[in-house]
C-alpha cells in the first residue's frame, strides 16, 4: 500500500470523501487531520530534518485539497503571518518550525501573540528521542538548547510529546487552552520519531466541534449590578479595546440606543467607522484631544472599558482622568481586569453575550412604556449626523499638504481616500503606527456595524465570530516587523481583500523579505515603506528627549529595486501627485504584491506624546 493511501481523512467528523486507511495514519497526519476539522486552510512556515514527517503530511493533505503549507522566509515571519490569519479569520493560525534555531527563531513571534491575545498553535520539532543527550544535530530538548524552556513564558500550554500516546490529549489541552480566556499562543514540541509513530485508529478520536465551542454565559448577579448602575446614569462614554470585534454591532447598537459616545483605545480604532456619529477618537498613543475630553467631561457618569487591558497605550500612560472611580471594566480577562482596582465595578464574561442581553433589556424596556426612562435617554446631547473626524487632527492642514517630499500626515490622507472600504490595513511598530492611529481615516466605511449573533451550528470548531476591523495594530509587546508578515496571513486567510502594510524603512530591512512569499503565493498586498532613512520614532524620539543622537540613521535605501528582484511590482512616490497616477484598482486586484516607497519628510514629528511622557517618568 503506497503511503498516499493510508492518509484520506477529510477531517469532519461522519464525513469522509474517501474510504478511510485499513491501516494507522502517522501522528503527523493526525495533527493535520484535527486542523482540518477545524477548517484550517494552511500552516506557516519552514522546513527541516526534524519535521520533515509534518510537510509530508501536509503534501499529503494539500493534493486532497485539505491544509498546505505556506513557506515564509523566516520563522518569526510564519508566527507572524499565522498571527495575520488568525486576526483575519477568526480561527486558530498555526506556524511550526524545526529544531534548534528555527524553534529559537519563532520566540519573538509568539510573544508577541502571547502578549496581544492572539491565539496561535506553534508547533516545533527535536531530534528522535534516543539521540537526547547524545548531541544530534540543532538538539534542543532539555538536554541542548533548551527551546521548549524559552517559549514557556510566552505560551499558555507548552510541552514536549515524548510518545505517540499523548499526543492526542495534548492537542486536545493545547487547542482549548488556545482560544479560552486568555487567549494566546499554545506550543507543543514532536520529537520526529514521534511524529513518524503510527497511531493506533483509523480516524481521530475527538469531535472538535463541541469540545471548542466558546461559552456564552453570562453572570446574572453582575448583570443585574451592571442594569442598575445604568439606569442611574445620564452620561456614558465606551471605551472600545480590540477585544470588542466578536461584539461590535452589539455594542454599537447599545451606545445608539443609550446616546453613549464612543472612543477607542489604539488597536480598537479599526473596529469602529471613523465616521459614526458617536466616535469621538482614540484614547491613549498617538490619540485625540477629543477622546480625551469626552473622558474629563465631569458630567460623565460611567466610562465604561470593553475588551481591553490597561496597559501604557490603551491607557493613555495609565491616565488618571480614566481610571479613576467612574469606570466600569467589561472583559473576558481576569488578567485584564486585575489591571484596574480602582473600578467602580468589574463584569467578565463573553463580550457578545453581554451586550446581547444589555440590547434586549433597553428593548425590553422601551416596550413597557417606561417613559420615564425614554425621556431621560433622549434630553441627553444629541451627536451631530454630520462628524467629520479631521476636526480631532493635530495638524489639518498638513493633513492636506502639497509640500516635498511628502508629509507622512498627507500620506496618511491619501491612502485612506484611495483604497477600497474593504482594505485592511496593518500599521507596523515605529512611526507608522502613530501616524495611522492619528490620521489614517479611510472614507466609504460602513457607519453602522450590522449586529452579529451569537454563532450558529456552521462555525468552524476553535473559531470565534471576530471582526478584525479595518485598522490592525499591536500594543505591548510591539516587534518591529509584525506587520510585514501579518499582512501576508491577511491576504492568506482572505485573498479577496486588499491588503495594506504601513511599515518602516527600519521594519522593512528586518523583515522585507517576506514579500518574497507575498509572490510567490501571488497575493495583493501593498507594502508602504516610509522611507525617512531612520529608526524614526528612535531619532525623534531622543530628540524630544533632548539625549543624544546615536544608533537610529539608516542610509538611502532604494527599496522600489529591492521590491522588483524579489519578483514585486514596485513605485518610488515623492509627491501626492505620484500617488494620484497609480491605478489603484489594477494594483488592488493584481495577483501579487506591489511596494510603495515613499519618501516621506524626515522632520515631521509624530503623535507621541504619551510615550515621552511615561519615558520621562511623569505619570
Amino acid at each position: 500500500m503506497s503511503a498516499d493511501s493510508l492518509h484520506v481523512y477529510d477531517g469532519m467528523p461522519g464525513k469522509n470523501s474517501e474510504r478511510l486507511p485499513e491501516s494507522p495514519m502517522e501522528i503527523a497526519d493526525l495533527l493535520v487531520a484535527y486542523l482540518e476539522q477545524m477548517e484550517i486552510e494552511c500552516v506557516f512556515g519552514v522546513p527541516g530534518g526534524a519535521i520533515e514527517p509534518l510537510f509530508n503530511a501536509l503534501a499529503r493533505s494539500s493534493r486532497r485539497g485539505g491544509v498546505r503549507h505556506v513557506l515564509a522566509r523566516h520563522e518569526a515571519g510564519a508566527a507572524y503571518m499565522a498571527d495575520g490569519y488568525a486576526r483575519e479569520t477568526g480561527k486558530i493560525g498555526v506556524c511550526c518550525a524545526t529544531s534548534g534555531p528555527g524553534s529559537t527563531n519563532l520566540i519573538t513571534g509568539v510573544a508577541c501573540a502571547y502578549d496581544n491575545n492572539i491565539p496561535i498553535l506553534v508547533i516545533t520539532a527535536q531530534p528522535a528521542l534516543p539521540t537526547f543527550g547524545k548531541h544530534p544535530l540543532q538538539e534542543s530538548s532539555c538536554t541542548g538548547i533548551n527551546t521548549l524552556a524559552m517559549l514557556q513564558h510566552c505560551t499558555h500550554y507548552n510541552s514536549l510529546v515524548s510518545h505517540p500516546q499523548q499526543f492526542e490529549n495534548k492537542l486536545m489541552i493545547a487547542l482549548q487552552r488556545c482560544i479560552r480566556t486568555p487567549i494566546g499562543p499554545v506550543h507543543l514540541s514532536i520529537p520526529v520519531d514521534v511524529f513518524r509513530s503510527r497511531y493506533t485508529q483509523s480516524a481521530p478520536s475527538y469531535d472538535l466541534q463541541e469540545l471548542l465551542r466558546p461559552s456564552s454565559s453570562v453572570d446574572d448577579e453582575s448583570l443585574a449590578t451592571l442594569l442598575l448602575m445604568l439606569s442611574k446614569a445620564e452620561n456614558i462614554v465606551l471605551l472600545i479595546g480590540v477585544g470588542c470585534g466578536e461584539a461590535i454591532g452589539s455594542i454599537l447598537q447599545f451606545a445608539d440606543l443609550c446616546g453613549a459616545s464612543v472612543i477607542t483605545t489604539p488597536d480598537g480604532k479599526g473596529l469602529v467607522s471613523p465616521r459614526h456619529p458617536l466616535f469621538r477618537g482614540v484614547f491613549g498613543f498617538a490619540g485625540h484631544a477629543s477622546a480625551e475630553t469626552a473622558i474629563r467631561d465631569k458630567s460623565v457618569d460611567l466610562i465604561m472599558a470593553i475588551g481591553t487591558g490597561m496597559g501604557e497605550w490603551s491607557s493613555g500612560g495609565w491616565s488618571d482622568s480614566l481610571l479613576n472611580e467612574r469606570l466600569v471594566h467589561i472583559d473576558d480577562s481576569e488578567e485584564h481586569l486585575s489591571q484596574t482596582p480602582m473600578a467602580r465595578f468589574h463584569m467578565r464574561g463573553r463580550i457578545l453575550s453581554i451586550f446581547n442581553r444589555l440590547v434586549k433589556h433597553i428593548h425590553d424596556v422601551r416596550r413597557s412604556g417606561n417613559f420615564e426612562y425614554e425621556q431621560r435617554r433622549f434630553a441627553r446631547k444629541k451627536h451631530s449626523d454630520d462628524w467629520e473626524p479631521e476636526t480631532m487632527l493635530i495638524a489639518p492642514k498638513k493633513y492636506e499638504s502639497s509640500a516635498m517630499p511628502i508629509l507622512p500626515q498627507r500620506l496618511m490622507r491619501e491612502l485612506g481616500r484611495l483604497f477600497p472600504p474593504t482594505t485592511r490595513f496593518l500599521a507596523d511598530t515605529g512611526n507608522s503606527v502613530a501616524w495611522a492611529i492619528h490620521y489614517l481615516q479611510p472614507r466609504g466605511r460602513r457607519i453602522s456595524e450590522r449586529r452579529q449573533g451569537g454563532g450558529g451550528s456552521a462555525r468552524a470548531p476553535g473559531r470565534r465570530t471576530t471582526y478584525g476591523g479595518w485598522l490592525r495594530v499591536i500594543m505591548n509587546f510591539a516587534p518591529m516587523g509584525w506587520a510585514i508578515g501579518g499582512a501576508v496571513g491577511t491576504a492568506v486567510g482572505n485573498p479577496k481583500m486588499p491588503v495594506v502594510c504601513i511599515t518602516g524603512d527600519g521594519s522593512f530591512l528586518m523583515n522585507g523579505q517576506e514579500i518574497s512569499a507575498a509572490v510567490a503565493e501571488k497575493l495583493s498586498v501593498i507594502f508602504v515603506i516610509l522611507n525617512d532613512q531612520a529608526l524614526g520614532m528612535v531619532k525623534h524620539g531622543q530628540r524630544l528627549a533632548e539625549a543624544e543622537h546615536i544608533g537610529c540613521d539608516l542610509p538611502p535605501t532604494d527599496f522600489a529595486a529591492l521590491a522588483r528582484a524579489m519578483g514585486a511590482q514596485a513605485y518610488t512616490i515623492r509627491a501626492p501627485e505620484d500617488l494620484a497616477k497609480l491605478d489603484i484598482a489594477a494594483i488592488c486586484t493584481r495577483r501579487g504584491p506591489t511596494l510603495l516607497d515613499v519618501l516621506i519628510d524626515r522632520d515631521e514629528v509624530p503623535p507621541m506624546n504619551v510615550r515621552m511622557r511615561v519615558l520621562a517618568g511623569n505619570l
